[in-house]
């Protein structure tokens, strides 16, 4: 046996246990609820073959639509703002100086609170009468609004909750801050840059990869979210209607349908639904990366 082929036997062994795990725990399991997708399946009784029943199904399925409007809805606002509140954050831990340690772990800190325990935590900090958030508003002379119960206000008291963890991704922006050469700003400067046009000409460029991944990342994180907001508008009792369909999002749908109800197949159709909108987006994602984003050593 060829060293070459010792090299690839042995790569091949250490690659084993990841490889048995994925086809156990991922592939395996996706293609399962492919084919349950396309059955009614009850968990009691053997699936039923139904062809694509299902997916018809969730074409005309009025809260299907609302699921989705809502998760995309959320996603728009708590991508961008996240984004910008991570680099504001990012570009200030820049200049800490010698406490900057100390102020990265007080930022991530907050990332290491469980989902419930948040969502119980601010569904006081975002009530509407006696919550601290109005009570914050209220010192600038500002009515805040009924953040769990207004239809209206429920996404957006969704998001301003989901900025509780931006410090996972301000520790990644001052990473990468911290990997801007130096001397780029000194010939910016020397031509006269103002601040602003550092930002938008030297500082941008040069993080847009990582702002790129964090995009994707949160994107798909944001359209499977399904944790806190479960916990505060459908956990120990049922909301009033407009109060649920305000926070329905896909994934909660998609759970009540295959434990609530039962209704495995259709459920994972919904699965597969959601997949493909993850998948259209980050291929757009990845389509307008080319165009907008920079690395090290390229040339355009």
């Amino acid at each position: 046996m060829t060293v070459s082929r010792r090299e690839a036997r042995a790569g091949w062994l250490f690659l084993l246990p990841w490889v048995v795990g994925f086809l156990a725990f991922t592939a395996g399991p996706m293609l399962f609820s492919l084919w349950l997708s396309l059955t009614h399946y009850d968990m009691l009784k053997p699936p039923t073959f139904v062809g694509l029943e299902n997916y018809r199904e969730a074409m005309t399925d009025q809260r299907v639509g609302t699921a989705l409007w809502n998760t995309v809805f959320y996603t728009a606002l708590h991508v961008p703002a996240q984004i910008v509140l991570a680099l504001a954050l990012a570009s200030l831990l820049r200049r800490a100086g010698r406490g900057g340690g100390f102020f990265r772990t007080v930022l991530y800190l907050p990332v290491m609170t469980p989902p419930v325990a948040l969502a119980a935590m601010f569904l006081l900090l975002l009530n509407g009468q006696h919550g601290a958030i109005n009570g914050f508003l209220g010192w600038f002379g500002f009515q805040g609004p009924n953040w769990t119960t207004d239809p209206a206000w429920i996404k957006p008291g969704l998001v301003v909750m989901s900025l509780w963890t931006v410090g996972s991704t301000a520790v990644l922006y001052l990473a990468a801050l911290t990997r801007v050469p130096v001397e780029r700003y000194e010939a910016a400067r020397l031509d006269g840059a103002s601040p602003w046009r550092q930002f938008w000409h030297v500082t941008l460029p040069g993080i847009s990869g990582t702002v790129y991944f964090t995009a994707v990342v949160n994107t798909i994180a944001s359209l499977q979210v399904f944790t806190e907001a479960y916990a505060m508008f459908f956990g120990a009792r049922a909301k009033a209607s407009a109060e649920g369909d305000a926070a329905l999002f896909y994934v909660i749908h998609l759970f009540q349908e295959a434990f609530g109800s039962l209704r495995m197949g259709y459920a994972s159709a919904l699965a597969w639904g959601l997949f493909a909108v993850i998948a259209v987006i980050t291929a757009v994602q990845v389509r307008l990366s080319r165009r907008y984003v920079h690395y090290e050593g390229d040339r355009s």
